[in-house]
């Protein structure tokens, strides 16, 4: 008897705090997750940077016997110079000379990979000003691009993602949730295909050193607005139309991004997902819910009286300018006859 009703009192506890007990699972699988990476990405690479590393020490030691001139020390200046000029996006080889980084196409693309949270990093402010101005010009141009991507993709959804499921619902009378989900799908592959696959085999005839794998990571690093850096267009030695082909890459963001918002919000808005997201939200106290009925019970009052005030408005202009008053006539009896 104790057994069982200490049963149902666990029972009835965790169904009380299901969604903190969901939340904790949800938190505890992304830290797995997150260590699962780490240890991938540190087994797959460690060992390529070990042999790297091996080679620019044999390169250095073959450079400095073949140039006994040079000491060591020297050697080490040289080359913390050179790599902190190139982590500011300057290069000192010849083929890469004739490329600027802040003329008005690069500082384009610049402008738009720090909007969008791409950052690539291969190119960064050099001055005090230069780093003060990026400051402030992204405090408010981020939120900004944010408001215009979400004003831009809510007026885009409706007519690529709801009308159409709406229509082949009433038209067809296939349940809604399914067409939802087959069209849902069917966007995710024109995405795909349309911002990822046909730009990677684009930018693996214009990049010369670069395969279809590389050209699809750079899409897909770009695109989720991870921006490592490692693969930049239209950095490579004597590029045709550079200029130009920055100002297609900064439209290819662009409008990749705007894609891929419209995909996510469009599988968001799946009612199995909305379910399973349901899970791990913290519900609505009583005093929330009677705070919110209230206020759409206001808000449908003053829609309300908006309505009434409106038509009232309406019969004041259908209604003549000046009003007509009866006309009072006296008869000779004494009584009055009101006419209109």
């Amino acid at each position: 008897m104790l057994q069982s009703l200490a049963g149902s009192r666990c029972v009835r506890v965790i169904d009380r705090n299901r969604s903190a007990w969901y939340f904790a699972f949800l938190l505890a699988s992304y830290l797995l997750y997150l260590v699962f990476g780490a240890l991938i990405f540190s087994s797959v690479e460690l060992p390529y940077e070990d042999l790297m590393r091996k080679e620019l020490a044999e390169v250095k030691r073959t450079f400095l016997r073949e140039n006994q001139c040079l000491s060591e020390e020297q050697l080490e200046v040289f080359l913390e110079r050179v790599l902190e000029a190139s982590n500011y996006g300057v290069s000192i080889l010849n083929n890469a000379s004739g490329n600027w980084n802040w003329d008005f196409m690069s500082s384009l693309f610049f402008a738009s990979t720090v909007l969008s949270t791409t950052g690539y990093g291969h190119t960064v402010p050099l001055s005090d000003g230069g780093k003060t101005f990026c400051i402030l010009y992204s405090i408010i141009g981020i939120p900004f691009t944010l408001l215009l991507f979400t004003a831009v993709v809510q007026r885009i959804i409706v007519h690529v993602s709801r009308r159409p499921v709406l229509f082949i619902h009433l038209r067809w009378g296939f349940p809604k949730h399914i067409v939802a989900i087959i069209h849902a799908f069917l966007l995710g592959l024109l995405t795909v295909s349309c911002f990822f696959l046909i730009p990677a085999a684009v930018f693996t005839d214009l990049e010369g050193d670069w395969n279809f794998l590389e050209s699809f990571y750079f899409c897909f690093i770009s695109l989720s607005t991870i921006g490592l850096g490692d693969y930049v267009p239209g950095e490579g030695y004597n590029q045709r139309f550079r200029e130009l082909y920055k100002l297609g890459i900064t439209c290819y963001l662009i409008l990749g991004l705007l894609a891929m918002l419209v995909t996510l919000e469009t599988f968001c808005e799946l009612q199995e997902l909305k379910t399973f997201r349901k899970l791990f939200y913290v519900k609505r106290s009583k005093d929330e819910d009677q705070e919110s009925i209230m206020e759409h019970d206001q808000l449908a009052f003053s829609s309300i009286s908006d309505q009434v005030a409106s038509l009232k408005d309406e019969r004041k202009l259908s209604e003549p300018f000046v009003a007509l008053q009866p006309v009072v006539n006296y008869s000779s009896e004494g009584s009055i006859n009101n006419e209109q």
